[in-house]
């Protein structure tokens, strides 16, 4: 007669696996951040307003007067606009790490029989999603001011799924930068400081030929500028504009999926050994 409880002999197939559970703990983190997201009002508007914002200022004021060789220049800056926004995006993961760990939501969460990388993908999960509104957005505000796309749906599908799938990546590398500063007044300048010459010293607003020498380089093989490349080729956006002959822009898409794969490779663990790292303190 077995003695074991009902709970020791139900079968492997009764119990739930850890992968459901790591989904169902994913979920749950993700839904807590979108609801907080939907209580600060302000957050979301701003969100919102920004790449408006950018699609208006660079088409409209700058549009008359920079000219691009081969290209209407609202044409080429709107994958440029797409790039900038999801990658200033991804720093809401920075932010919200820092913040949390200030408020010790952390150790409320450490005491919840949950998996300690739950966290992180429901924070990063929430990006994506506040992103995807984004470029949503910028598209929309695009068709209004004579952006169009000139390939097939699915070429266009492919690169809205490019610029979440870069931005998604970027989230895990902001998220490290969160957990890693003092304080969540830190993160805003310590993430300028790596977005703003990764956006500006690309090709995302200017064709790299007219940068001086050491700036040009630095823009041919700026991740940035392959992920704005690969985006410009997918929506039909190049025009005739000279592709510099340099291996990440003449193998944009290839490049930006590299970068992508090895962004999740080398920051999903630092984050998770970094979490675990925080929580034990």
């Amino acid at each position: 007669m077995s003695v074991l409880a009902p709970e020791e002999r139900r079968t492997a197939a009764d119990r739930p696996s850890d992968l459901a559970m790591w989904f169902s703990d994913g979920w749950t983190i993700t839904k807590r951040n979108l609801i907080k997201l939907k209580r600060s009002p302000d957050m979301l508007v701003f969100a919102v307003l920004q790449p408006i914002m950018f699609v208006l200022l660079f088409s409209q004021i700058y549009g008359g007067s920079i000219q691009v060789e081969g290209s209407d220049y609202t044409q080429y800056l709107m994958a440029g606009i797409f790039a900038q926004t999801v990658i200033f995006g991804s720093t809401f993961s920075g932010s919200a790490m820092a913040q949390d760990l200030k408020d010790g939501i952390i150790d409320r969460f450490r005491t919840l029989p949950m998996s300690p990388s739950a966290v992180l993908v429901g924070r990063t999960n929430s990006d994506l999603v506040l992103n995807t509104l984004s470029v949503t957005i910028m598209m929309g505000t695009g068709f209004l001011v004579g952006w169009r796309i000139n390939t097939s749906l699915s070429s266009a599908l492919a690169g809205v799924g490019l610029l979440l799938l870069f931005s998604y990546a970027f989230s895990w590398v902001m998220a490290l930068l969160g957990m890693s500063v003092k304080s969540p007044e830190v993160i805003n300048n310590a993430s300028f400081m790596i977005l703003f010459p990764l956006t500006f010293i690309s090709i995302a607003f200017v064709q790299s030929q007219n940068l001086p020498g050491p700036l040009e380089t630095f823009a041919n093989w700026n991740p940035v500028s392959a992920l704005v490349q690969a985006v410009r080729e997918l929506f039909g956006n190049t025009g005739t504009v000279p592709t510099p002959d340099v291996w990440p822009m003449q193998n944009a898409l290839l490049t930006v999926l590299i970068g992508a794969a090895l962004m999740l490779v080398v920051f999903v663990p630092l984050c998770v050994r970094k979490f675990a790292s925080i929580s034990s303190r």
